[in-house]
């Protein structure tokens, strides 16, 4: 890991030492109390600077200027907020990422005052996060340490100057929970498969204890007792057991439904007996980004009180071929009683979260449930690395995850599920089939998944394309992107507080 980002907030004052951050518009102008402060030459050459670095003050493009006049300063780094249309929807975490990646491994001062912006405590917080996102780096196996932004230096201190430092350090304390669980996510997700079996990943999961979290394991032996054929079936092939982790925290009121998320766990995925190619088979240690999202937000929750009941479960399996691992052709009986034909043993994933799904439902009696997995690489075809897909049975759910994820950046897009796809999956031999084939791939996949959950209002996210190797941005350089975290928080923060 690179070494910590320190963040403080203090009322203006003379600048000190390292770099002054400042923050300019299309136009390149300083605020008029910034302009102030540093004085006239300053403002000269921000202009003088920027035509000779072609620097157009675009949004979250940075000009750094080594050693400027009558500044004490080392370098005076000029942030690009852009213009009145940039401001409309402005991702204060993406920039806290730009600027962390001008200031890495050094102390910096920042200006908050922006024009055309306004540096709110929220928005500052913001700031501050993207921050300590960009910061990150999983380098523990390296004996050669790197900041994963090609820097071997320490810390990097960050000092906002601020109207009011106390309103800031308050929201800001939320917003480290809120990193704690990204980088939580990102770490299980980077972990090598032979480091985290479903029993290691349990042990990670258990931690969540001493945040006030109520955590529950079940082994293999208790799932056996309540019928989890389906999920058992995966792991079968595998010597390493499975395990489910319940996860519950009870910040809402007593009594009261809790919400739920449940995350697809397969800590390695081979594809079993129907085995993947072994080009990029490596990147499947992944397959358990959801089960990684859904620990990282129950950390997220649990770190700023969150005012709400919330159940995080989990289904933690191998898929491997040996032996004793299941056969396309097979028959499996899952939880509910519902039997299905395995045609795939590399359509596993949704055979684990049926179980899950069914046992959440069945002992919860939830308000709703959202299950993430990366589930099919149908919706890498469909939608890319750009946007999640979402399903669901429940319209007023689904538009509320999607104004989550366009508020937070972690975007979602809603994809059909219905009667058509439903009746793809049936089988000549079993109650269901676990892979209607290529056509519709997604759709048919969370057809398959919609048996399992009742009446119960459900979205199911297939983060196959953002929850490992999506493209870089100013707040992820690394391969896990920690997706979901920030989008759920919100859901739950926006709509079941209180």
């Amino acid at each position: 890991m690179a070494e910590p980002l320190k963040v403080d907030f203090q009322a203006p004052g003379a600048l000190g030492g390292g770099d002054c951050v400042v923050f300019v518009g299309d136009d390149l102008k300083l605020v008029p109390a910034v302009a102030k402060q540093l004085g006239p030459k300053v403002a000269d050459l921000i202009v003088r600077a920027a035509a000779a670095e072609q620097f157009k003050g675009k949004a979250r493009s940075v000009m750094a200027v080594a050693a400027p006049a009558s500044l004490a300063a080392d370098r005076l780094i000029v942030v690009g907020v852009g213009g009145e249309k940039d401001r409309a929807a402005f991702d204060w975490v993406q920039l806290g990422g730009a600027i962390a990646g001008k200031v890495t491994g050094r102390q910096a001062t920042i200006l908050a005052d922006m024009p055309g912006l306004q540096a709110t405590p929220d928005a500052l917080a913001d700031l501050a996060l993207g921050a300590r996102l960009r910061q990150y780096s999983f380098d523990r196996y390296k004996t050669k340490k790197d900041d994963g932004n090609g820097n071997g230096q320490g810390a990097t201190r960050l000092t906002f100057a601020v109207a009011d430092p106390a309103a800031a350090k308050r929201v800001q304390k939320a917003r480290d929970g809120m990193a704690a669980g990204i980088v939580m996510a990102r770490d299980l997700v980077n972990e090598p498969p032979n480091v985290l079996g479903p029993e290691e990943f349990a042990v990670r999961a258990e931690a969540l204890r001493k945040s006030g979290v109520e955590v529950e394991i079940l082994d293999e032996r208790a799932m056996r007792k309540l019928g989890m054929g389906a999920l058992l079936g995966v792991s079968q092939g595998s010597r390493r057991e499975a395990r489910i982790v319940i996860m519950r925290w009870n910040g809402g009121k007593a009594g009261q439904a809790p919400v739920a998320f449940v995350g697809k766990g397969v800590v390695f995925d081979s594809g079993g007996i129907s085995i993947k190619p072994g080009g990029g088979m490596e990147d499947m240690k992944g397959d358990m980004a959801g089960a990684a999202c859904v620990v990282g937000l129950m950390q997220a929750l649990a770190s700023r009180k969150a005012k709400a009941n919330v159940v995080g479960a989990i289904g933690l399996v191998e898929n491997m071929p040996d032996g004793n691992a299941q056969r396309p052709g097979d028959i499996v009986k899952s939880m509910s009683g519902q039997t299905i034909e395995i045609i795939n043993t590399d359509a596993e994933g949704r055979l684990v979260l049926a179980d899950v799904l069914w046992y959440v439902q069945d002992r919860f009696k939830p308000r709703f449930m959202v299950d993430l997995a990366t589930l099919t690489g149908a919706i890498l075809v469909a939608l890319g690395q750009e946007y999640a897909g979402l399903f669901s049975n429940d319209d007023e759910l689904a538009g509320r995850l999607s104004a989550a994820g366009e508020a937070t950046g972690e975007k979602v897009w809603r994809m059909p599920v219905g009667p058509g796809f439903d009746k793809m999956i049936d089988s000549k031999f079993a109650d269901m089939k676990n892979s209607a084939g290529r056509h519709a791939g997604s759709s048919t996949a969370a057809a398959f998944l919609q048996r399992f959950v009742n009446d119960v209002p459900w979205a199911h996210l297939d983060i196959a394309g953002t929850g490992f190797g999506s493209p870089q941005s100013e707040i992820n350089r690394g391969w896990a992107s920690g997706w979901g975290v920030r989008l759920l928080d919100r859901l739950v923060r926006d709509n079941y507080e209180g």
